[in-house]
């Protein structure tokens, strides 16, 4: 399976989630849904957050032209909110899992889809 294809079907596909992005721990991306992009910058800054999650609670998480007030961080995962909606990061042995959801989307639903994702990735060495 592509990578794109991972943000297509499993993650987008899902409803829990708006959109979505696979990047490297570069902060490259190699996958994404139509209309979100992870800046390199933003990509790298994301990465850093997990080596030192206390720093994500002062400065949020910036990805695909937003910044969320992070609610949840630690080594593996780091949530985010704005207004109704949120962003699930979780990152794995070579990537980091981003996926956006929106109003009436559930959070909880939002981290089940990343989480299972990221749990499969790392399974198979990624």
């Amino acid at each position: 399976m592509s990578w794109q294809a991972y943000v297509d079907e499993q993650l987008v596909k899902t409803k829990a989630v708006n959109q979505g992005a696979i990047i490297g721990h570069d902060g490259n991306t190699w996958a994404t849904s139509p209309g979100f992009t992870v800046s390199p910058a933003d990509g790298k800054a994301l990465v850093g957050l997990f080596s030192n999650p206390t720093d994500a609670s002062a400065k949020g998480i910036n990805a695909g032209g937003n910044k969320y007030i992070t609610v949840k961080a630690d080594n593996r995962s780091i949530y985010g909110k704005k207004g109704p909606g949120g962003i699930v990061t979780v990152k794995t042995g070579k990537a980091v899992v981003i996926a956006v959801y929106g109003e009436g989307q559930q959070p909880g639903n939002a981290a089940n889809v990343v989480e299972k994702l990221a749990d499969y990735l790392i399974e198979n060495g990624y």
